[in-house]
């Protein structure tokens, strides 16, 4: 986690209650209405709620203060100041008034749960010890802000918010570690049988196309469905717009696997549900895709990276490459760049392979620069899938431009990485694990909200 990841998100929770002056009104002064049809509850309609609804009283729960009592713990409208601070200490545009109100709700809800996480944990005598989180902290400052604490401290200052609010979530997320440990995964439980028949399902499967994945899901029930698509849609607003999906899945994110920026590791679509392995089949890496509605609510993916199971990742191999280029001079008109960069491109065009480069340069008065240790996934994806189908001697179209020049790469050597073989027993059995832990994990989350006593003020 970084500092400079907190970026704005924008979620939204709306919701409707019945008066005590409304019923009241209502009784004295009765209103003739249209007949309202009796719903029949359904496995859609649990409720059996009609369709046109009729509300006896205004109601908008987004008015009342922004604070709230979990348990007997207050959470303050400072605190929600502070958290709305790091969400949106990135943030390069404005923030419109109705998004800022719904942003609050939601960091709101936010704050509900990192409670019930920390008291959950209490409660099993695992409270988080202060040094623990001060490692964390100092974590996050040796990465943003080399190693020096006071200037972690003033820039969280000085986007309104504070060590300390940015210390409670770290007590968050190691509250919540320490009551999986204890709590769910003692009873996760996965046999070497099953592990050895997923082995042999990626034997049978070699070959075929593995995604390396990170998802966003929130919770949805029938009741709130259309609400919390405003919110993913909102979502995926913002990450379009250039946010950071590490840091949006780690704030708002309530799958289990928040905690590491969403990412769900190397998966297979047969592992997936039907409706997630439909797009991201269709998706290239660094391409997001939603709100998807799955069972339970909606995810948004985001495709980190391919490759094929039990084949070595192209990604991996080594190139030996030259660099190509020639300047202009200030000063230089467009019509002279054309021409120099023809006779740029017909000296490519001669080149019998690497061995003509250096004296072929010298006598155009071109630069060259040797690197013969280059990782293909280094380089910027639409010249690494140029090289990767070059064969040695060949070189890449020339690009660049009037400013920087104009260049090409030649390729003269490559070294293809070994076959990947098979993951190892440990690292199956440890995903299958993980996949049990991320769903007992949920329940409980929802079983500790449920149970909780909250009062809103």
């Amino acid at each position: 986690m970084s500092v400079k990841l907190f970026t704005k998100a924008l979620l939204a929770r709306t919701g409707t209650a019945l008066s005590v002056a409304g019923i009241v009104g209502l009784a004295l002064a009765p209103v003739a209405a249209p007949a309202q049809t009796v719903a029949v509850p359904t496995a859609d309609n649990p409720f059996g709620l009609p369709s046109d609804v009729t509300l006896f009283a205004k109601s908008d729960p987004n008015q009342r203060t922004a604070k709230a009592i979990v348990n007997g713990f207050v959470i303050t409208g400072t605190q929600i100041d502070q958290r709305v601070a790091l969400v949106t200490s990135a943030s390069e545009a404005d923030i419109a008034p109705d998004e800022m109100l719904r942003l609050r709700v939601q960091v709101l809800r936010n704050l509900i749960d990192e409670t019930l996480k920390i008291q959950a944990a209490a409660a099993d005598k695992l409270e988080v010890k202060p040094e623990e989180v001060e490692q964390t902290y100092q974590q996050l400052a040796a990465k943003n802000f080399a190693g020096d604490t006071k200037k972690m401290d003033a820039y969280l200052a000085s986007i309104g918010s504070s060590a300390e609010s940015l210390k409670r979530q770290i007590e968050g997320e190691i509250a919540w570690e320490n009551l999986l440990r204890r709590n769910i995964m003692p009873f996760v439980n996965v046999s070497a049988d099953e592990v050895n028949d997923a082995l042999k399902r990626m034997t049978e499967a070699k070959g075929t196309d593995e995604y390396r994945l990170g998802e966003i899901f929130l919770s949805a029930t029938s009741e709130n469905r259309a609400e919390v698509l405003k919110n993913a849609q909102e979502i995926v607003q913002q990450l379009q717009q250039g946010g950071s999906f590490v840091a949006y899945a780690r704030q708002y994110s309530e799958a289990s696997t928040a905690v590491v920026g969403g990412e769900l590791g190397w998966v297979r679509l047969g592992q997936l549900p039907p409706q997630l392995a439909a797009a991201a089949r269709s998706m290239t890496p660094k391409q997001m895709q939603g709100p998807i509605e799955i069972p339970g609510g909606f995810s948004i993916l985001y495709l980190i990276e391919k490759r094929q199971v039990l084949m070595p990742s192209l990604e991996d191999a080594v190139l030996s490459l030259k660099q190509i280029s020639i300047a202009f001079p200030p000063g230089t008109t467009q019509q002279q760049a054309e021409a120099k960069v023809e006779a740029f491109g017909a000296f490519i065009d001669s080149l019998k392979g690497c061995g003509d480069v250096d004296a072929g340069a010298a006598k155009i008065g071109a630069d060259v620069v040797s690197n013969e240790q280059i990782k293909a996934g280094n380089l910027p994806a639409q010249l690494r899938d140029i090289l990767l189908q070059l064969q040695i001697g060949q070189a890449t179209p020339p690009f660049g431009g009037l400013q920087e020049g104009v260049r090409v790469l030649m390729l003269c050597g490559r070294d293809d990485p070994k076959d990947a073989g098979a993951p190892t027993f440990a690292a199956v059995m440890d995903q299958i694990e993980q996949d049990r832990v991320n769903k007992r994990a949920q329940r409980l989350l929802r079983d500790l909200r449920n149970d909780a006593y909250i009062e809103y003020n």
